[in-house]
């Protein structure tokens, strides 16, 4: 008899270790399929806005009427469904969605799946969307992942944290339309800069910036890297809509400024690809892939690409920013654009297609998901 108590007091400790042993085997699985950290703007902010004093929000209806994770409600994403970001999350396996930094539950393992630190209105420079009062620049976004990668130690122990941060986690760059758009062309108050800077010079400015930033995250271990381009900002709706031009027109100046800092941020990168030893730099050519869908919306089943979907004002809908007083189109998925600024989840899924898997004129030198396995 006392033996067989002996044995069951035996047992019980045994099945608690293997459960143990079970329960973080599974969570290093889960971990295998790496995390994305998300930096940028309000093309792929998933809700960091929400919890700043700006004026810079998206976390109100109809905002995320599509996005089944939240049951059709607003999360602070800034269109009708997921952005590029989840979208790509999920094609390369990811079994979370990066969590906004500035969200209650962003602790503990969490951060392991990727964070999310993009904001609305955010730019490559800080004096950029100031007129949103509140936002995250790139250098505060940067900041808020160092102290992400002191948790990463602390969870994993220094030489496994450096091996996932290198190996299994892809940096994602979506910046630089805000710093056209709410900063260098911003009417009245960017006059006195663009009578001070030159185009070329403010572009100088903002690539080396970028480059200082890029180098910040290759020296807290970042090595796989996306870096979008500017899109072609001067054909959005609220560009459309203020200069009254016609459907099939675009902004020149905008899209001129786009083109320039799109050609020399590819050099940048190129550059860095030598420099920085061990780092691999991939070019997504959002600029061309958006156009594309601007230019041939019919080819792939939109019936426009000039009208925002949920807005107000003038001919595109394209003045006032989406929220419970808009009008709404009924058929979301057919059209480029939910709102004045920002492309629908239909869009976004088409866009992000191509980066996961597509053309090496739209992402180079390799699509994301050969960026994943190597």
């Amino acid at each position: 008899m006392a033996m067989t108590t002996c044995n069951y007091v035996l047992v019980v400790p045994l099945l608690v270790i293997n459960l143990i042993i079970l329960a973080n085997s599974a969570v290093d699985d889960d971990l295998g399929f790496g995390a994305s950290y998300i930096f940028g703007d309000s093309l792929v902010d998933a809700g960091n806005n929400n919890y700043l004093q700006t004026l810079s929000k998206a976390n109100i209806a109809p905002n995320g009427i599509d996005f089944k994770a939240s049951g059709g409600n607003p999360t602070g994403r800034y269109t009708n469904g997921r952005t590029i970001g989840d979208i790509v999350g999920e094609g390369l396996g990811q079994p979370h969605y990066a969590t906004p930094y500035l969200a209650p539950n962003c602790t503990g393992r969490t951060i392991l799946y990727g964070v999310n630190y993009a904001s609305g209105g955010g730019g490559i420079m800080n004096a950029t969307g100031r007129i949103f009062v509140n936002r995250l620049s790139m250098d505060i976004q940067i900041d808020y992942f160092t102290i992400t990668r002191k948790e990463i130690d602390k969870l994993l122990g220094r030489s496994k944290a450096r091996d996932y941060v290198m190996k299994k986690s892809i940096f994602s760059i979506t910046i630089g339309s805000n710093d056209f758009l709410n900063n260098y062309l911003l009417p009245v108050l960017s006059v006195g800069t663009r009578i001070t800077e030159s185009p070329d010079a403010f572009i100088d400015d903002l690539l080396s910036h970028l480059r200082a930033q890029l180098t910040r995250l290759y020296k807290l271990d970042a090595r796989k890297f996306i870096i979008g381009n500017v899109g072609p900002i001067g054909c959005i709706p609220y560009q459309k809509t203020i200069n009254q031009l016609k459907e099939n027109e675009c902004v020149e100046l905008a899209n001129k400024l786009a083109l320039q800092y799109n050609a020399r941020l590819k050099d940048v990168l190129a550059q860095l690809n030598k420099e920085l030893v061990g780092a691999t730099f991939v070019h997504a050519n959002v600029y061309d892939l958006v156009m594309e869908l601007i230019t041939n919306y019919d080819k792939y089943g939109f019936v426009t690409a000039t009208k925002a979907c949920c807005g107000n004002g003038g001919q595109f809908a394209g003045i006032i920013p989406c929220g419970p007083t808009s009008s709404m189109c009924s058929d979301r998925d057919k059209h480029v654009f939910w709102d004045p600024y920002h492309p629908s989840e239909a869009a976004n899924l088409i866009i992000a297609k191509q980066l996961l898997e597509g053309d090496p004129k739209y992402i180079s030198p390799m699509n994301l998901k050969q960026l994943r396995d190597l």
